[in-house]
């Protein structure tokens, strides 16, 4: 091999030297030379350093491959034992999650790192060329390092966590994941959204999940001229039947809030477990609308009077 370097040196050095214009002569003596070097050359040496080079390169690629996916096997498995000892460490859920990400990305990097030191690469001036770029990119993207950190401030204040039916950035869902930049939600009906972390952490968020209790307000719009007291005593008759309608921390509440334009307005307030809200709020709007005509209470349609004065 470091014969046929040299010789190719030798030619490329002639062909340096040598003028624009160069006499036949002179090159027929040249193409002799490289003729008689050539000629000259084991060939049998050639080829074995060849097959040696050859065999060499694909022996570290081999490695290289091995310990690529020894390695990425490894950061699984060590992933799985964090979780485990996070599980029974009774550890909270959206940290977890922050934690794994964060593990498989680093673990991931100094993997590649590993592998493409195995193949010979220089690992040191990789670094340097990686840390260049990574200070402006970071520059270019200063955006991402404010989500990252945003992620810390949420696993930090923990104004929600995984399982929690939030509203947040004008999207309301169940959080499904916190990753590294952004947080994943899931709406009602059934569509993935990916909110950044830096505008969530700094918004304002409806947690709808952490209260165990929620109370339920309904307005229910009677006609002038019916009775109040019938109709307070029919929807209180409706709630004191249902044991998903609390007494604590207050009872059920029927009161008159606004004589409106076209109709008396009763305010109804009751008190729910957090996993009935949507069950009771639906059910009774339904209710209130078939059972109060049966008690003798319409329900007004919009109305104006009009006085006509002659002159």
């Amino acid at each position: 091999m470091n014969t046929l370097y040299g010789v190719l040196g030798a030619l490329f050095a002639q062909a340096d030297k040598a003028p624009l214009i160069v006499p036949d002569s002179v090159q027929k003596a040249n193409f002799a030379e490289a003729v008689r070097k050539l000629t000259s050359l084991d060939v049998d040496t050639l080829l074995r350093n060849l097959l040696s080079e050859s065999i060499w390169i694909l022996v570290k690629i081999l490695i290289a491959l091995v310990i690529y996916f020894i390695g990425r096997w490894i950061v699984r498995r060590l992933i799985r034992v964090l979780d485990g000892i996070c599980e029974r460490r009774k550890v909270d859920v959206s940290l977890r999650s922050f934690l794994r990400n964060t593990i498989r990305v680093v673990f991931m990097l100094l993997l590649v790192l590993i592998v493409v030191s195995t193949l010979g690469v220089n690992v040191t001036s990789l670094i340097a060329v990686f840390s260049a770029a990574t200070l402006a990119i970071g520059m270019a993207l200063s955006g991402t390092a404010q989500n990252f950190a945003g992620g810390v401030m949420i696993l930090l204040m923990k104004p929600y966590r995984i399982g929690d039916y939030i509203s947040a950035q004008g999207q309301s869902g169940t959080v499904r994941e916190i990753k590294l930049f952004s947080t994943v939600i899931t709406t009602v009906d059934n569509q993935t959204i990916y909110i950044p972390n830096n505008s969530i952490a700094t918004a304002i968020i409806d947690n709808y999940t952490t209260a165990e209790l929620r109370r339920v307000d309904w307005s229910v719009g009677i006609s002038y001229g019916d009775d109040v007291d019938v109709a307070r005593r029919t929807i209180l008759a409706m709630f004191a039947v249902d044991a998903r309608i609390l007494k604590e921390p207050a009872e059920p509440v029927v009161r008159v809030s606004a004589l409106a334009d076209s109709s008396v307005n009763l305010t109804v307030r009751v008190w729910t477990k957090n996993a009935d809200y949507w069950d009771v709020y639906f059910e009774y709007n339904e209710r209130f609308y078939k059972e109060l005509p049966a008690a003798g209470i319409n329900f007004p349609f919009p109305q104006m009077d009009v006085h006509v004065k002659n002159e």
